[in-house]
């Protein structure tokens, strides 16, 4: 058959094969045509990759330099993997990188699902107005500068704050015990950001196909059925996509919050990958070194990445790429 189909195709002459490159760069010079004012709009954005994502990864050259501004990249001497091996040899890559994954995994089991939860309670709400003012209160801490956010904390949970009072903790600085850090840490990154984590689910859900409820209510689902057949597996795509990305960013944390809420008494559970960089390459103006480590951290993340995706593609189906 497959013989057959191709003497069929031959026979036909050059006009029944498939178009080959000519083809696609007509197909894409028609479309540059057609929809020519939003390959323009693309532009700034290209350019702002390129110019600030890109070109700065040349620097990373004095990772495996012994790097010093009066001699630049071209006078400093090269060192190779000297600054990786002092890294992961020194005394506080263990706890730097196990901060950084603890940290990540407390956000993970408990900051993930957050806005899903969020999302999946505020789309039960039939009362609109009611709906939108709690969506209104639940994005605003996003926007709160994280200086600020920095300064409740520390005022809540010192030793009279409200939170230590709630606690029944009265006496007690919590951040100025290790064990009580990464859930001061994550609870109040939950608070700052899971309203604005939740728009992308609820906007998934504004999209859910409303016959699939009424067919559930009509076989006698109730609200809570129709919740775990129809209203999860709607999500569950971009459940995925999120958390594949998030996987990405598992031995990421940014350290503005650490910087500004941590103290040497907590350095054990609290000193992370990037707040290390931050002390080591600006403070100390070590910057190979800091370089060095932030691009271990970098491909680390690139690895997981790729396997969070490889694993998600091959059992859930879903993937990035």
């Amino acid at each position: 058959m497959i013989s057959t189909g191709k003497a069929a195709v031959d026979a036909a002459g050059p006009q029944a094969r498939p178009k080959g490159k000519g083809g696609s760069s007509e197909s894409w010079a028609k479309d540059f045509s057609r929809n020519r004012y939003i390959y323009i709009m693309m532009i700034p954005v290209i350019l702002y990759y390129i110019l600030f994502h890109y070109v700065p990864m040349g620097g990373l050259v004095i990772a495996f330099q012994d790097y010093t501004p009066m001699k630049g990249f071209l006078g400093s001497s090269f060192v190779g993997f000297k600054h990786f091996a002092d890294y992961l040899t020194g005394p506080y890559a263990q706890r730097t990188i196990v901060n950084t994954v603890m940290i990540n995994l407390y956000q993970l089991v408990l900051g993930f699902p957050a806005p899903i939860i969020l999302a999946l309670l505020l789309n039960e709400v039939k009362f609109k107005r009611y709906k939108a003012v709690n969506q209104t209160i639940s994005y605003m801490p996003h926007f709160v500068s994280v200086v600020v956010v920095a300064g409740l904390i520390i005022n809540f949970v010192k030793s009279d704050g409200i939170v230590t009072q709630l606690l029944g903790m009265t006496g007690t600085n919590l951040l100025a015990k290790p064990e009580y850090y990464r859930m001061v840490y994550t609870l109040s990154g939950i608070w700052k950001n899971v309203g604005w984590g939740s728009i992308i689910y609820l906007a998934t859900l504004s999209n859910a196909d409303p016959n699939l409820y009424e067919a559930a209510a009509l076989d006698g689902a109730g609200r809570f059925k129709q919740l775990l057949h129809v209203t999860l597996p709607t999500l569950v795509p971009i459940i995925t996509i999120q958390l594949i990305m998030r996987m990405g960013n598992m031995m990421s944390e940014g350290y503005e919050k650490t910087l500004l809420i941590y103290n040497p008494l907590i350095y054990e559970k609290a000193d992370i990958i990037s707040s290390y960089v931050y002390r080591r390459g600006l403070e100390n103006m070590e910057y190979s070194f800091a370089s060095a480590v932030g691009m271990f951290n970098s491909l680390v993340n690139l690895m997981l990445l790729w396997f969070a995706n490889w694993f998600s593609k091959t059992f859930v189906k879903e993937s990035l790429w």
